[in-house]
């Protein structure tokens, strides 16, 4: 059984598809790679932003809930994601951008060796930029040759996501025992834990928090984080062994996009792990990806019925 690959994509709520649209692809550069609904509730949109061909390992993905309360922040919860960029440089870039476009945002600091800036989305989502000018590891993916951001700065890839919890310990066992992460530094409290070929593209960083409230779950906050592994055969694998641990979960799910296989490891902190393949570019062409409705194959007898209950949003590029 091979080791977990990275991150894979981690799964927020949004007020607004509308709004999400124009801030992950105007604001931050990134590229809508699949707009489809979601497969557990099909009257919601699940949009996919990602690098330039939508590799695992850089998409950041949104469930546009109707009617769904804004999150509260707090313990228990995946609290904030991270996102890769190539340099310190593109860290200055990015804050006279923020500057510029009214983005709520920190002043660039360092964790764990790198620099950071920390910032906010129209929902509050808590995210920050981290550079790879010092990292090794997971390789990042390619920047979006259409995008807004000039490619020496743009983001590509997905870096470490931070879990804040009640007991550390806990959370610690899953990581190392079940799924094979290893503990490399501590930091002000914080505890990093790495994968695989480790580097930003396979972390996770801990907090243990007992002054605050336990999240509750909402737009502005994640629904999920899935960590990467080959294929099906090693999907299998993992199904396997969290049996063997009694771990609760799904069992196999065909995503299409990819396979998956659900494990929640707290009340609200749920972990994921999906397949590099098929992919995204198994139903739309490379220059037109995310500016149609896709539906998995399960889903496509039922078109007109989604289509007629999801509202119009506008994806095309001109």
């Amino acid at each position: 059984m091979k080791e977990l690959k990275g991150i894979h994509h981690v799964t927020a709520m949004t007020s607004s598809a509308e709004k999400n649209y124009a801030f992950y692809t105007e604001t931050l550069g990134m590229r809508l790679v699949k707009k489809t609904v979601n497969q557990d509730d099909i009257q919601t949109y699940h949009l996919f932003f990602a690098d330039d061909a939508g590799s695992a390992g850089t998409d950041m993905t949104f469930f546009d809930f109707p009617n769904l309360p804004k999150g509260r922040k707090g313990t228990d919860s995946i609290s904030k994601t991270s996102f890769r960029v190539p340099s310190d440089a593109a860290l200055e870039y990015w804050a006279k951008r923020f500057d510029e476009l009214g983005v709520d945002h920190d002043e660039i600091s360092e964790s764990f060796g790198k620099k950071v800036l920390g910032f906010r989305d129209f929902d509050e989502q808590s995210l920050q930029l981290i550079s790879d000018e010092k990292n090794e590891g997971v390789a990042p993916g390619i920047p979006w040759k259409n995008g807004p951001v000039p490619a020496e700065f743009a983001i590509y890839g997905l870096g470490p996501v931070y879990l804040t919890v009640q007991n550390k310990e806990n959370i610690s066992l899953v990581l190392t025992v079940i799924l094979g992460f290893r503990e490399i530094a501590e930091e002000d409290g914080k505890h990093l834990f790495e994968v695989g070929e480790g580097g930003n593209g396979a972390q996770v960083i801990v907090e243990e928090r007992n002054d605050i409230l336990p999240a509750m779950q909402g737009y502005g906050n994640v629904h999920h984080v899935a960590f990467r592994v080959e294929d099906h055969a090693e999907l299998e694998k993992w199904i396997a062994r969290a049996n063997e641990f009694q771990a609760p979960n799904s069992g196999f799910v065909d995503r299409f996009y990819f396979e998956s296989l659900y494990m929640p490891v707290s009340q609200q902190i749920l972990f994921e792990f999906a397949t590099d393949g098929p992919g995204f570019a198994q139903d739309e062409p490379y220059e037109t990806m995310g500016e149609k409705l896709s539906l998995p194959p399960f889903l496509e007898p039922k078109r007109a019925a989604i289509e007629a209950e999801v509202r119009p949003l506008n994806t095309k590029r001109s």
